[in-house]
């Protein structure tokens, strides 16, 4: 071994296969590490750009040095090696799994070599199961930890193809098995091993790739189709001339459309239309195929379909209407004229198969905006799609305003919202009355000529405004000049005073203004996407103007709603399949959106109300009529339309202001404008939203069979189309405006707290004001935690990005230069955030700001540095009353929810859990019970009758998980070491002990639910960890096992009873658990016994049998023993024989008696054995 560096390549292969062959079983390990660290296999093969200029040398003499070896005998000598190395590990399993050891215990990044994959790939390639099973796993966990990198794995497939291509199948498995991860880490790899496989490998290889990918989009799971299509694209991009000719393997996924969302299905079109109508065309031959396919969908009656066919169409016209690079054409860079006239034709077939469908034609304006704005078309295609969308917009939906607004309509018409200071021959937006007509056209539509013409919906006013500000933004150079009037033009509605008495409208009526808010709000959202980019200070303040009336209409739209149960309203995004299902359900149930509850609530109060009596507090439901009169907008999201990311530039707006001129050139008048509290919470729930959609990674699930499919991508079109590094730069960006506004924030509570003296609910406090900031605060903690909670971070690429992050929070505390460590960085940050603690305004603010910091402090590699920061502050808020800006104590669901969270990381980070778990079990729990009703416990504020629950769950629950974490017991353990296991486990059990007796005085159904679920786990904990050690420890430590085992004999005889209660109450979601608890008390039982026996302690042990009692430790009496004496109760146990479930009955009591029995007699039976 230690001559290995010297062996010649040509002689290396016999070396290994000697060494591999004569190694014992037992010095396997040790010799195939050895191996490993000195087969250096990059010394073997020279990089590509040195074999490309050595000479082509015939002769395989061994001339000495691998310098002058060629490179195919090189790569063949590697070949012959890895053979070797393949045929000792598919005949000795112990070569197996020492190479696999080898490979595990590299620590490293620098240290892993190419030799790691390609053993790899043979370990796997092995017909064993468990060798292909640990390859896998140990090349997961290396991508998982960062250890194996894409560098690695592209000098591999670089300097060894030749070699690699022998393992193809098993670099196709891999693939496939990292593509299909649940692990979003180890996805990408997946990726990347394809992408390498395609551009080194032959033509066979690259069909199997394809081939693999294609079954990867035609799985149906949401993000191995993302990912595959997204290689499937780069490979077109990358590879063109190689991809067109496996184009028709692509083509087959068409026939697989139905499982694919619109942004698949664009992504999908997009790589075939680039494939058979881009410039080079080298997929003509399926041009026939696609044009058949569009035709086929856009003449379908089933709306789903027509979609398809309406972005299979835009994205065919990207494609065929690309601008061309100059030069390439002689008409510098234009199209043909038979490119244009297809181009145009094809348009026009999508324009008239949408005419009549009001939705259709909405998506074909919203498809072509979305590929004007992302691709860039050749000038003929866009100054002829540029040309008729200014006409036909003013046409269809502006009007001159007159005196008078002439027509009948449910409501009266005005004009509102108008923003121009003159008012005389201004333009309006014509929308009440095409609503009007649009509701009186639905009916009629019975009527042969209402199908035939085409009608102008409202449903096309905000989309075809999309198209007609990029058109204008793209001729323009970003100049909105000519549309700036439709900014602050007014809008044909109705006086929204009529929301006041929504009551005494008709059915008809007040749908008919729910609609008419609707779409004015979808006006205004489509409006600020337009002008938020435009600098003037003028279109700057009626952009805010705009966003003050959204907030202002959606609380209209609240009451409104609340007034029309069942009202579905009309659609806003249509690509998504919401516009099937709300279409055909007309009860408002079955609405699909993320929070659903609120129209469900809506159109069921009953129901609702029925289901909260579940809660155990009255006032849920009280504070639930309070809130009647509005409804919450959140599951009414889908049916507006989506802000660009573009509008949170908004919240860098601070205080903005311009000057009004006189006919003198004198100021005259001076007007500010400031991003108003309401305003602020708009657009932090909008980012929100887009943060946790884009930046959390969601596991890949493959959908249930037959499941009814909710689509969560519906209202984030746009948002699909960025990068998610885009999204993440942009956040990051956006940084300073979100600090300030925190500090804003904070600074307003701090002086409302100065102001009524350290009291929350003082007089001067505003309770809606309060309620708005409190909101914000916990929005603007929300985003920050999700930024920076990216998986994306811990990317190499992303390290910059993540210290740039970073560098924002620590710069706002004080000044650092840019050569700051992150562990530094990390440190101000969390200094910085910490400030924030003093204002908390609310229990559900404040566990964001512990999420915040425990979320931080993982970043800087050092997390335990901060755990004693972020115990101490959550028990500061654990140790707060909390209380709403009208003085009432917080409570409720979403209170419940938070303490639970917040309960959980205090005592996940809190240095001693078990007594942290007595502290409040023995102190806080008992000054609750000798409290009034209503009262809190003194030492812990959060902990009352309402709350006791959440602190029973996750007490019970923590102090499980701290049972698991104490090390077991062995044999070689000094006496020391079992003396501090075993007081670990007296600590635990005496937890226990405290918890399982709270039922005597807390016996309500969810806490007998939690006791008995923990109360078996923990049991079960003890079993496996805690009596191993008593085994080994108890003739050295007999009064420790004697007073651990004392108490544990009080704690299971309290879950005997438990059982008892849950048999005589008939309860099944308790009696559910009895048969487990059973079950391990049962095992408890022969355990110790088995214990005494190991010391020669047999004869302390006897079995008899207690009697069932409930939790007042009353007697249950069974059937037969109502109608006999007590004595009948011991001939039953003594008979040995009794029904199966008395039996269960006894076997259970039995730990019990034993513990008794055994106790009264330890001290002589322990002298004995000694």
């Amino acid at each position: 071994m230690a001559t290995l560096a010297a062996v010649q390549l040509e002689d290396l292969p016999v070396v290994v296969k000697f060494i591999l062959h004569s190694v014992s079983a037992s010095d396997a390990s040790e010799v195939v590490s050895n191996l490993h660290k000195k087969l250096e296999l990059e010394q073997c093969v020279l990089p590509p750009v040195l074999q490309a200029s050595q000479s082509r040398i015939k002769s395989k003499s061994a001339a000495g040095s691998t310098s002058t070896a060629t490179p195919g005998s090189s790569q063949d000598s590697v070949m012959l090696i890895l053979d070797c190395i393949k045929s000792a590990v598919r005949f000795q399993k112990t070569i197996s799994e020492a190479w696999l050891k080898a490979i595990e215990a590299v620590d490293e990044v620098k240290n892993h070599k190419v030799l790691d994959l390609l053993l790899l790939f043979i370990l796997h390639c092995t017909n064993a199961n468990q060798s292909r099973r640990g390859a896998e796993r140990v090349l997961k966990l290396k991508v998982r930890t960062g250890l194996i990198q894409e560098a690695l794995l592209q000098k591999t497939f670089r300097d060894y193809s030749q070699v690699m291509r022998g393992y193809f199948p098993s670099i196709l498995a891999l693939a496939q098995s990292l593509l299909r991860s649940p692990d979003p880490c180890v996805v990408p790899f997946g990726g990347h091993m394809y992408r390498h496989s395609f551009t080194e490998f032959d033509s066979y290889c690259q069909q199997e790739v394809v081939g693999s990918l294609v079954t990867h989009v035609c799985s149906g799971v949401g993000g191995e189709v993302d990912v595959a299509l997204e290689l499937l694209c780069s490979l077109v991009m990358e590879k063109p001339s190689e991809m067109a000719l496996y184009c028709v393997f692509v083509k087959g996924i068409l026939d697989y459309m139905d499982n694919l969302t619109p942004q698949q299905i664009r992504r999908l079109f997009h790589l075939l239309s680039r494939l058979a109508f881009g410039q080079q065309q080298q997929g003509s031959h399926i041009q026939d195929d696609m044009h058949i396919v569009i035709c086929k969908q856009l003449s379908s009656t089933v709306p789903k379909y027509k979609r398809i066919g309406i972005i299979g169409a835009v994205m065919i016209v990207g494609s065929m209407g690309a601008s061309m690079p100059k030069g390439k054409q002689s008409q510098s860079g234009s199209l043909s004229q038979e490119t244009l006239r297809q181009v145009t034709a094809l348009l026009e077939l999508v324009k008239s198969s949408s005419e009549s469908s009001p939705e259709a034609a909405a998506l074909y304006y919203d498809e072509l905006a979305n590929l004007i704005w992302s691709s860039a078309l050749d000038p003929q295609v866009q100054e002829m799609i540029g040309m008729s969308v200014l006409d036909d917009f003013q046409d269809d939906f502006v009007v001159d305003l007159g005196p008078d607004i002439k027509g009948s309509f449910p409501l009266p018409a005005c004009a509102m919202y108008n923003l121009e200071e003159e008012s005389q021959g201004c333009i309006a937006i014509n929308l009440l009355p095409l609503l009007a007509e649009e509701t009186q056209n639905k009916a009629d539509q019975q009527s042969q000529i209402g199908k035939q013409q085409k009608r102008v919906s409202p449903l096309c006013l905000s989309p075809f405004f999309r198209l007609l500000r990029l058109c204008e933004e793209k001729r323009h150079q970003g100049d909105l000049e000519e549309i700036g009037a439709l900014l602050g033009c007014p809008l044909i509605l109705t006086n929204m005073d009529v929301v006041d008495k929504v009551e005494s409208l008709s059915k008809a009526e007040r749908e008919f203004l729910c609609s008419l808010l609707f779409h004015t709000i979808n006006w205004f959202r489509e409006v600020v996407n337009g002008f938020c980019k435009q600098k003037e200070t003028d279109i700057k303040m009626k952009v805010m103007t705009r966003l003050q009336n959204i907030t202002f209409l959606q609380t209209l739209l609240e009451r409104a709603l609340a007034g029309s149960p069942g009202y579905i309203p009309p659609v806003s995004n249509f690509d998504g399949e919401t516009t099937d299902g709300i279409a055909s359900d007309g009860t408002g149930k079955k609405r699909k959106a993320p929070g659903k509850s609120a129209p469900e609530g809506v159109s069921q109060p009953e129901e609702a109300t029925e289901a909260d009596e579940t809660q155990q507090e009255q006032l849920e439901k009280d504070k639930e009529k309070e809130i009647r009169p509005g409804v919450s907008l959140t599951a009414y999201r889908p049916f507006f339309r989506e802000l660009d990311m573009e509008v949170l530039s908004v919240l860098q707006c601070g205080l903005l202001s311009r000057s009004l001129l006189d006919s003198e050139l004198n100021t005259k008048v001076r007007e500010e404008v400031l991003l108003g509290p309401t305003e602020l919470v708009f657009l932090l729930d909008d980012m929100l939203h887009k943060v946790e959609f884009s930046l959390t990674a969601a596991p890949a699930k493959r959908a249930p069979f037959l499941k009814v499919r909710a689509d969560k991508t519906v209202g984030f079109s746009h948002l699909q189309q960025r990068s998610i590094k885009d999204i993440a730069s942009y956040c990051v960006q956006l940084l300073p405006s979100l600090c300030t506004h925190l500090e804003n924030c904070h600074n307003h509570f701090q002086t409302l707290l100065s102001e009524n003296n350290g009291v929350v609910d003082g007089p001067s406090t505003d309770v809606e004001e309060h309620r708005i900031m409190s909101s914000g605060y916990q929005l603007l903690l929300q985003i920050l935690n999700t930024t920076f909670s990216w998986s994306g971070f811990s990317q190499p690429g992303q390290w910059m990005l993540l210290k740039k992050a970073l560098g924002v929070l620590a710069g706002r505390l004080k000044e650092g230069g840019p050569e700051l460590t992150i562990e530094q960085l990390v440190k101000d940050s969390f200094e910085y955030l910490l400030n924030f603690r003093s204002t908390m305004p609310s229990l559900s603010t404040a566990l964001s700001l512990s999420q915040l910091l425990s979320t931080l402090s993982e970043k800087g590699g050092k997390p335990g540095a901060y755990r004693e920061q972020t115990a101490s502050l959550a028990r500061r808020f654990l140790s707060q009353s909390w209380v709403t800006g009208s003085g009432e104590r917080e409570r409720g669901s979403k209170f419940n929810e938070a303490l639970h969270t917040l309960l959980s990381i205090y005592l996940e980070h809190v240095d001693d859990v078990l007594k942290a778990v007595e502290e409040i079990a023995g102190e806080g729990i008992t000054e609750l019970i000798n409290a009034s009703k209503d009262e809190s416990s003194a030492s812990w504020p959060t902990l009352n009758r309402q709350t006791f629950l959440v602190f029973y769950k996750v007490l019970m629950a923590e102090l499980e998980k701290a049972a698991r974490r104490i090390p077991a017991g062995k044999m070689s353990d000094s006496s020391e070491a079992q003396s501090e296991k075993l007081l670990t486990w007296n600590l635990a059990v005496r937890d226990f002990h405290i918890l399982v007796n709270l039922v005597k005085v807390f016996d309500s159904r969810p806490v007998l639910n939690v006791s008995l679920k923990f109360g078996r786990l923990f049991l079960e904990s003890f079993l496996k960890l805690g009596m191993p050690l008593l085994d080994y420890s108890f003739k050295r430590h007999k009064e420790d096992v004697q007073s651990l085992l004392k108490t544990f004999q009080l704690s299971t005889r309290q879950l005997h009873h438990m059982c008892g209660h849950s048999k005589i109450h008939q309860d099944t979601s308790l009696t559910n658990h009895v048969p487990a608890v059973k079950k391990s008390l049962e095992l408890f039982v022969y355990r110790v016994k088995a214990m005494l026996m190991l010391n020669n302690c047999q004869e302390a042990f006897w079995m008899g049998n207690l009697k069932n009692r409930n939790l007042k430790g009353e007697e249950i009496l069974s059937q037969r023993s109502q109608g006999s004496d007590d004595d009948d109760e011991e001939e039953e146990g003594n008979r040995g024989l009794s029904p199966p479930r008395e039996q269960s009955d006894d076997e259970g009591q039995e730990s019990d008696s034993e513990e008794t029995t055994k106790n009264t007699r330890m001290d002589d039976s322990s002298e004995d054995s000694d």
